[in-house]
């Protein structure tokens, strides 16, 4: 057993310091979905109206957030405007703002285009029943982008909490960077620490994603 490494596991607080990782991944996927569904749903409106210039500024900020890596993002956010503008931003503050400027964008296209795809005849009957259009947006258009919105919302969440784990790269101790400060510091003991650190690490990430999928399958067949 020893030679495998599995012992590491269970030596001192190992096991409960990838937990706390994982408490601090968890914590900045959320903190940035909560902020980015409800400024993904404004800008997914705005995407929608027949304004011009709004929409070319909607499309700008989609475009360069989507193409431009979340990585580089997270070093111009963190390490490019500190120094530039002496902005003194923390690393988890820089993580929040990155994601959420990057779940902002993806919930504004989804929003975008579950609207869209609410064929024009809904919007035709409802006036011929003589509802204004508020009452329309909100009693027929509104029910049902909100059905297509959910399970791709889910998604969304899932994906969020993959992508975090880059903050590792700007010095924030998340699980990933547990895993890798105990397999340093235990790499003559424990030469193969890594291959169950690491492994640990996939189960953690998989217990938290795997029953988020299944609930976005779930509302899909809903």
């Amino acid at each position: 057993m020893q030679d495998l490494g599995i012992q590491i596991l269970f030596k001192g607080q190992n096991f409960l310091r990838l937990l706390e990782g994982l408490w601090v991944t968890i914590r900045i996927s959320l903190l940035a979905t909560a902020f980015s569904i409800p400024l993904g749903i404004f800008l997914g409106m705005l995407m929608t109206l027949k304004n011009p210039l709004i929409k070319l500024i909607c499309r700008l900020y989609l475009d360069f957030i989507r193409i431009m890596p979340q990585l580089v993002l997270l070093f111009m956010v963190f390490f490019g405007a500190t120094r530039a503008f002496g902005w003194n931003l923390s690393n988890t503050f820089s993580a929040v703002l990155v994601f959420t400027l990057w779940g902002t964008a993806e919930m504004g296209d989804l929003v975008r285009g579950a609207l869209i795809s609410i064929p024009r005849h809904q919007y035709e009957s409802a006036y011929a029943l003589g509802m204004t259009k508020r009452r329309t947006f909100i009693s027929i258009i509104l029910p049902q982008t909100l059905r297509r919105l959910i399970p791709l919302t889910i998604n969304l969440v899932t994906r969020m909490i993959k992508t975090t784990s880059l903050v590792v790269l700007i010095g924030i101790v998340e699980v990933l960077k547990v895993g890798q400060q105990i397999i340093d510091a235990n790499r003559f003991e424990y030469p193969t620490a890594a291959l169950w650190i690491y492994g640990v690490v996939f189960l953690l990430y998989f217990m938290i994603c795997w029953p988020i999928s299944l609930l976005a399958k779930w509302l899909e067949r809903k």
